[in-house]
């Protein structure tokens, strides 16, 4: 299926306010589902507790779990933060074989790639929002990133 295709099903859906769109052509399958969209009346949303033992080992003065989950950048290194935009897998070149999109020392443009992050089977490139210096790369090739997740400094 085509990314044209794709974009406008995710506009239909999100136009409609359909909660899920799921659709089948030959091999291929794409399932929609608006996250925007309320939860039908009548439908139960759940979601998985923490366990006891995590609750128990949790400091209550905690004010943000959300935040203390997050990694922070080093206080060390000054400049602007590049972060994930997206839940998925980092990576830091176009392929195996291929050179890293940047190293540590490169000067980078804004609208450079930095990065792919694949969510979803689709690989997503992450572009500089500043011009500058790569300082320090916060991730690991192919490791599971976060959204808002701290990924560049860049001086």
């Amino acid at each position: 299926m085509d990314l044209r295709k794709l974009k406008t099903l995710i506009d239909l859906v999100s136009e409609s306010g359909i909660s899920e769109l799921e659709v089948n052509e030959g091999e291929d399958r794409v399932r929609i589902v608006n996250a925007g969209a309320p939860a039908p009346v009548g439908q139960v949303v759940y979601s998985n507790p923490a366990p006891a033992q995590a609750l128990q080992a949790a400091p209550m003065a905690s004010a943000s779990p959300i935040a203390a989950a997050i990694p922070e950048a080093p206080e060390a290194e000054t400049g602007f933060v590049a972060r994930s935009p997206m839940v998925g897998t980092f990576y830091r070149a176009p392929n195996p074989e291929s050179p890293n999109f940047v190293n540590v020392g490169d000067t980078v443009k804004e609208g450079q790639t930095l990065c792919i992050i694949e969510a979803m089977k689709l690989l997503n490139e992450i572009e500089s929002e500043k011009a500058g210096v790569i300082k320090e790369i916060l991730c690991e090739n192919g490791q599971g990133v976060e959204f808002d997740q701290p990924l560049f400094i860049i001086a």
